[in-house]
């Protein structure tokens, strides 16, 4: 029984997509976090590559039906009491395996415990509990008003991405790209006949290399006009895999000081990375050479514990014009190096 109070709350956060080297796709995600004392809970169950029940893309009805499970409003969907707090972000098969915890009331209190790893309809505490983790203790007004919120309205989906360039080629391959891992894209010369309502549908917008200043002026203007405030990509480099990183970064919602990377810079050999909490980093290399061909050389590949790090790069994988993209689960980052 724990006595202390944990506060609770929620924040959005994302599984980041992405192009992998290996030639296949990275879904993305968007979904609603738990935010215990502060932190988000998933960053304290080592380096899960998981999402909450409550991800954005599921039907309304099916949204809604997971936050009433979470207010215990229904019965429990697992024996002994247990709800899926974290669970695979590419299906929904509890055998892929998912987090599960006892949720109950005391008094006006909720209380989460017993937390543990699972592949089927029963846990085994002693084999895969996480014997680190709560129990914590919610109080119920705070934890009621946090997971009443998300009846009250949908969040517009932001996963569409509006691309503005010259070079139809790459943009049609961007755009496939981004279907392919759920993220809606619309190609354009520019914005101007677009109607606000329809603006209102993308959560970015992403500039060609070849797009001049007056043009994307241009578009900023029927955005301003729209009222409606989305980030603006400029593409580095005519790389699908890069450009998709950038996106994807650019669609992050989740609040700055809740995201696992936060910093990264190449210069010459060497790469600096920060992360705030212990998670599994990948570092690629994009490199065009002087007949416009890419090269993609994996720089690392490992764990990183909270703190700045210092990774070299390699003369091969960054000659010329090169640029870095660091991958955690949930966050990305793109840099040019500077020579």
């Amino acid at each position: 029984m724990c006595a202390e109070y944990t506060t609770f709350g929620l924040a959005p956060a994302m599984r980041a997509g992405g192009v992998l080297t290996d030639g296949g796709y990275q879904v993305h995600r968007d979904f609603v976090d738990f935010i215990v004392d502060g932190r988000p809970l998933l960053f304290q169950l080592s380096d899960l590559d998981a999402v909450s029940p409550l991800a954005s893309d599921v039907p309304p009805s099916i949204f809604t039906a997971q936050v009433r499970s979470l207010l215990l409003e229904s019965p429990a969907p697992l024996p002994g009491g247990r709800y899926v707090v974290y669970g695979c972000p590419e299906c929904e098969d509890l055998a892929c395996g998912a987090v599960t915890a006892v949720i109950r009331r005391d008094g006006e209190d909720f209380i989460w415990r017993d937390f543990a790893w699972q592949t089927d309809d029963h846990a085994d505490l002693e084999l895969n509990g996480y014997h680190g983790i709560g129990p914590f203790r919610f109080r119920g007004a705070e934890y009621r008003a946090a997971l009443s919120a998300l009846l009250n309205g949908s969040a517009p989906d932001t996963r569409r991405v509006l691309l503005i360039g010259a070079r139809v080629a790459v943009l049609a391959k961007l755009a496939a790209a981004l279907r392919t891992i759920g993220v809606g894209a619309d190609i354009a010369h520019d914005a101007d006949h677009v109607p606000a309502d329809e603006l209102r549908d993308y959560g970015a917008v992403a500039f060609g290399r070849g797009t001049d200043e007056r043009e994307r002026a241009a578009v900023r203007r029927a955005f301003d006009r729209a009222k409606v405030q989305v980030p603006y990509v400029d593409g580095l480099a005519p790389i699908v895999p890069l450009l998709v990183a950038q996106i994807e970064h650019a669609l992050d919602r989740s609040p700055l000081e809740q995201r696992r990377l936060t910093g990264l810079t190449a210069t010459g050999g060497e790469a600096d990375v920060e992360v705030t909490s212990a998670c599994r980093v990948t570092l690629t290399a994009y490199r065009l050479d002087r007949l416009s061909r890419t090269h993609t050389h994996e720089i690392f590949d490992g764990v990183l514990e909270p703190g700045r790090h210092r990774i070299a790069l390699g003369t091969k994988a960054v000659k010329g014009q090169s640029f870095l993209v660091a991958r955690t689960a949930t966050n990305v980052l793109v840099t040019a190096v500077t020579p």
